[in-house]
């Protein structure tokens, strides 16, 4: 009975040692990396196995680990290693150094990514792409800002809607911008906040616009008078067309001769086709005599509009 149980405890045990005997398979990966020769300019890809302030350690499967220093992960001066890699991620970088005097081999991301980053730049620019950057310094004529790790240029005509005089205003700031050059051998990356913001303005006028009715009355002031009409800046922030033959009901050779620049008119909207506002005195006033001959047909008397208007007078 007792020999059967250590028959079968010696079985249990070979089998354990068979399920755990080593061949050279479980060793390829490790011999392949011992024969592995790593040169300066290759490109090798590591798993993430620590990460400090300064520095980003891979392991490369090899005899040696792979650094990355804080400067060759990313050109964006506000890269925070500790925030933007974690364990276990995989980088892929260009050594730059086979050792670097303590037997690791140093690397650099930032040839990769670049490369990555012209792309998608490139990319955004044909496909006019608005995103947001930070404006990082105020430099003569512009600001710099970084995107996608690339330093980047907007210059002050290109910053908003309208002329920026003072920069400054701009500093630390976050905008919606556009790339307008992605030159990735020259290394110039220049945007543009000035699209994006016409762009939302052109939006929120076309909201406004589909709001506003034709047949509506508002007051407005004379902004600019040109020869075929004046533009009117209405009460609800847009601006209308009134053209010279709305202006009055007699013919007129210029607004001129009847409008002044700041003056204040009451004008009636007759269209938004297209997104654009026209706009008319002559309709107000139309309006305005239609109304008095109808007060002053009431007040006359001659008007019954009653049951016993009607009866008045009448004999049964």
């Amino acid at each position: 009975m007792n020999g059967g149980i250590v028959m079968e405890e010696e079985m249990k045990t070979d089998a354990v040692l068979e399920e755990h005997v080593e061949t050279m398979d479980d060793y390829a990966a490790e011999l392949e990396a011992s024969f592995k020769r790593v040169r300066e300019g290759d490109t090798i890809t590591g798993t993430v196995i620590r990460v400090t302030e300064d520095q980003v350690f891979l392991d490369l499967k090899y005899y040696a680990e792979g650094i990355i220093n804080k400067e060759d992960l990313s050109s964006d001066p506000e890269f925070n290693p500790l925030l933007e890699i974690h364990m276990g991620d995989e980088i892929t970088a260009t050594v730059i150094k086979t050792d670097n005097g303590e037997g690791n081999i140093l690397l650099s991301r930032k040839l990769q990514n670049d490369q990555a980053a012209w792309e998608k730049l490139k990319t955004m620019m044909e496909e006019r792409t608005i995103i947001k950057v930070k404006v990082a310094e105020v430099v003569k004529g512009g600001v710099v800002v970084h995107l996608e790790g690339i330093r980047g240029f907007i210059p002050a005509s290109k910053l908003a809607a309208e002329y920026v005089e003072n920069l400054e205003e701009f500093s630390g700031k976050t905008i919606d911008v556009t790339v307008i050059t992605a030159d990735e051998e020259n290394r110039k990356l220049v945007l543009s906040g000035k699209e994006p913001a016409l762009l939302k303005q052109k939006e929120e006028t076309s909201k406004k616009i589909a709001k506003c009715q034709a047949g509506v009355v508002m007051e407005g002031t004379v902004d600019t008078i040109k020869d075929y009409g004046a533009f009117i800046n209405l009460e609800n922030g847009l601006s209308g067309l009134l053209h010279i033959s709305q202006i009055s009901n007699q013919r007129i050779k210029h607004p001129g001769a009847v409008l002044k620049e700041g003056q204040t008119v009451k004008v009636k909207i007759i269209s938004t086709a297209d997104n654009k506002i026209s706009l008319s005195m002559k309709a107000v006033e139309a309006d305005e005599e239609e109304a008095e001959e109808i007060f002053d047909y009431k007040e006359e008397g001659s008007a019954f509009t009653g049951l016993s208007g009607l009866l008045k007078g009448l004999k049964f």
